[in-house]
C-alpha cells in the first residue's frame, strides 16, 4: 500500500519537497481534472486544487479514507470545510496564510485609491475623450476601518502606512493588543462604523461573519464612505449594497461579489459609484513561488512528525 501525496503541481517543480523514496511517498498531480491520479483511499496528504471551484475541490474527500492533512491555497476554507464531513475524525484543515497577504494587500490599495481619485472615470472619460479635471478625495488624512484583522488586515495596514492616514482602526473576532494599536474585538463595530471614510472587509467567511455588512450595517456608515470587500461575497448583503449606492450615499470597490462570478445584467455592474474586480485578490505572480514554498515547508512539517503550520480546522 502506498502513501498518497496529491499536488496540483508536478512535484519536481516544487523545490525543497521531502524525498518521496526516503519517506515512502508517492506524489500524485492531480489539478482537478476528470480522472483522479490515483484511489484517493491511498492519499494521506491533499492539496486542494487552487480556484477550480467547491465542487472540484470536494469531489475527492468522500473516498480519502485515509486522509490525515487537507492543505487549500487560499486563504479562505469555507469552500473545503463543508465537504469534509465524511472523513474520519483528527483530519486537519489548513488555509494558505503566508501565500496571499502581499498581493490582496496589493489589490487593496489599488481598490482604494482608484476609487477615491476617480480612476473609473478618467477611463471612461478617455474612451469619451473627455477631460474630466476637478478635485477628488485623498486617502490622506482619511480614518480606515478594517474588519478581520488577521495577517491580510495586517499587510493592508502595511501599505496603508505611508498614505498619511488620520487613523486606521482594527476589529477582529477578539480583542487583542499589537505594536501598532488596539484590535477592536467584533462587539465593537457598530460604535466604530460611523468613524470610519473607508470600511476593508478581510474576514474569513464563517456563520458569524455571513451577511455581515447587511442594512444595518450599511447605515451606520458615515455619508460618502468607501465600503472595499476584498474577504467574500457573503460577508456584504448584495441588497442592501445596492439601495445605498443607488442612493448615492455610500461607494463601493468590490474584489468578490454575492453572487460570484457576477452574471450578465446583474444591476451590481451599472451601480453608481460602485468598482468590481473579478475575484483577483491572490491571483498574481506573487502566488506561484509562495505557494510553493507553503507545500514545501508544509510536507516537511509532516514527514517529520512536527506540527503543521495554519490548522483552522480538524474532523471530530
Amino acid at each position: 500500500m502506498t502513501t498518497d501525496v496529491w499536488l496540483p503541481f508536478a512535484p519536481e517543480e516544487i523545490p525543497g519537497l521531502p524525498s518521496a523514496a526516503d519517506h515512502g511517498l508517492t506524489y500524485r498531480f492531480w489539478d482537478g481534472g476528470d480522472t483522479f491520479p490515483a484511489d484517493p483511499a491511498d492519499c494521506a496528504f491533499y492539496v486542494v486544487p487552487y480556484l477550480k471551484g467547491a465542487e472540484i475541490a470536494v469531489r475527492p474527500l468522500a473516498g480519502m479514507a485515509r486522509a490525515e492533512v487537507v492543505q487549500t491555497l487560499s486563504a479562505g476554507v469555507d469552500h473545503v470545510q463543508a465537504g469534509m464531513g465524511p472523513l474520519h475524525p483528527g483530519v486537519r484543515l489548513c488555509n494558505a496564510r503566508s501565500v496571499h497577504e502581499a498581493s490582496t494587500a496589493e489589490l487593496t490599495l489599488a481598490l482604494i485609491l482608484a476609487s477615491l481619485r476617480g480612476i473609473p472615470r478618467f477611463v471612461e472619460g478617455q474612451r469619451q475623450e473627455e477631460w474630466r479635471s476637478g478635485f477628488y478625495p485623498a486617502l490622506a488624512d482619511k480614518t480606515v476601518l478594517i474588519v478581520g484583522y488577521g495577517s491580510i488586515g495586517s499587510a493592508i495596514e502595511d501599505r496603508l502606512t505611508p498614505f498619511e492616514c488620520a487613523r486606521v482602526l482594527r476589529v477582529a473576532r477578539s480583542a487583542r493588543d499589537t505594536e501598532r494599536g488596539p484590535v477592536h474585538p467584533l462587539a465593537e463595530l457598530p460604535s466604530l462604523l460611523p468613524e470610519a471614510d473607508v470600511v476593508v472587509l478581510s474576514t474569513p467567511l464563517t456563520e458569524a461573519t455571513r451577511g455581515l455588512a447587511d442594512a444595518e450595517f450599511l447605515a451606520r456608515m458615515r455619508d460618502g464612505a468607501l465600503l472595499v470587500n476584498v474577504a467574500r461575497g457573503p460577508v456584504v448583503d448584495t441588497k442592501a449594497l445596492l439601495a445605498e449606492v443607488e442612493s448615492g450615499r455610500l461607494t463601493a470597490a468590490l474584489d468578490v461579489t454575492d453572487p460570484e462570478p457576477l452574471p450578465a445584467g446583474h444591476p451590481l455592474w451599472h451601480a453608481p459609484g460602485v468598482l468590481i474586480s473579478p475575484h483577483v485578490g491572490g491571483s498574481t505572480s506573487a502566488f506561484l513561488p509562495r505557494a510553493k514554498r507553503l507545500l514545501a515547508r508544509q510536507l516537511t512539517h509532516w514527514t517529520a512528525g512536527e506540527p503543521l503550520d495554519n490548522v483552522v480546522y480538524t474532523t471530530a
